[in-house]
């Protein structure tokens, strides 16, 4: 299979009675897919019922419509396992457990379709070979991810007993985690909470949307931190974690993209509001004005309290020296 392909699929009456569980269904139709690849799209939001809101364990007997519809987007297949790679690691944080890293803006965190090598786990690999036996094959260690345009903290874990915890942590909302996004100066309340689901966009696949079927919940806190000329700079608090979570909020429920996002914006129109010398800056920027500033949590192992945060990648100052 070249590239990522749509599958669409009727579950009909001998379906039903052929299968308990939609997962079960699900790997008979996809032929070389495991239950758990199977849940990782699910979970990425690559599974789309058309006429519903189901979860992957839903006994098929249960679904409301005879005839179900749905649409299983179909990744280009992936290497088995990530391999090392001598990239330079910006390291804030390691214990024999986990390892706390500043990502740059740029740096994809895992192998996947269009970036098989130079990954973030391709740097960890090479800094902690025994990283390969954590987790999942191709994402050794990964317990959460930034976009490949977002800069800041990452945790990976270096043992099974950490990764489990993190995970756990994560799930459980039970870690700290603060950005900064620029966006355009709008009339927005000074702070508040955004809530929704978020799921995979009905027609672009590469975009995450609001209030769609299969959409998973979702909240971001946020609050002005302050006005620079036509920019506000937000501080921004996720109280879960679903991709693109701050993109699609900010875009969706408060009608302000993250500056220079093309996914979720227009940065040719956003740059038209800004003065020559931001503009002159920004224009050859490919990535959007996101930065994950601080990450905290209780060690799994050790119970300690571990906070750490980074300043956003220089580009902001320039920003900022602009809108003095």
């Amino acid at each position: 299979m070249n590239g990522q392909e749509t599958l669409v699929l009727k579950i009909d009456q001998e379906s039903r009675d052929n299968f308990k569980r939609f997962d079960h269904y699900l790997v008979s139709k996809l032929t070389g897919y495991s239950r758990t690849v199977i849940k990782e799209l699910f979970n990425n939001g690559m599974i789309y019922i058309v006429e519903g809101n189901f979860n992957q364990s839903l006994e098929l007997k249960k679904m409301p419509s005879v005839d179900t519809v749905i649409e299983v987007d179909i990744p280009e297949p992936i290497p088995t396992d990530a391999k090392p790679e001598n990239i330079p690691l910006d390291i804030l944080y390691e214990d024999e457990h986990l390892i706390i890293v500043n990502k740059p803006a740029g740096l994809v965190t895992h192998p996947a379709p269009g970036n098989y090598t130079g990954t973030l786990v391709n740097a960890v690999l090479h800094h902690c070979p025994d990283l390969q036996k954590i987790g999942n094959q191709i994402r050794p260690g990964i317990v959460h991810r930034l976009d490949k345009g977002t800069s800041g903290v990452m945790v990976v874990a270096k043992s099974m007993k950490c990764h489990e915890g993190l995970i756990s942590l994560f799930s459980a909302h039970n870690i700290d985690r603060i950005y900064e996004a620029l966006i355009l100066k709008a009339s927005i309340p000074p702070g508040g909470t955004l809530r929704s689901t978020i799921g995979r966009h009905r027609t672009n696949r590469l975009k995450m949307a609001t209030n769609v079927a299969g959409g998973r919940d979702a909240i971001t806190h946020y609050k002005v931190k302050k006005e620079l000329g036509k920019i506000m700079h937000l501080e921004v608090r996720l109280e879960t974690g679903r991709t693109h979570q701050i993109r699609v909020h900010l875009a969706t429920l408060l009608k302000t993209p993250v500056l220079m996002d093309a996914l979720y914006g227009n940065p040719h129109n956003q740059l038209a509001h800004l003065n020559n010398d931001l503009k002159n800056i920004l224009a050859s920027y490919p990535h959007p004005l996101l930065h994950a500033r601080a990450l905290g949590f209780i060690h799994p192992i050790s119970k300690e309290k571990i906070y750490y945060e980074v300043d956003p990648p220089s580009i902001w100052k320039q920003v900022f020296a602009c809108n003095k």
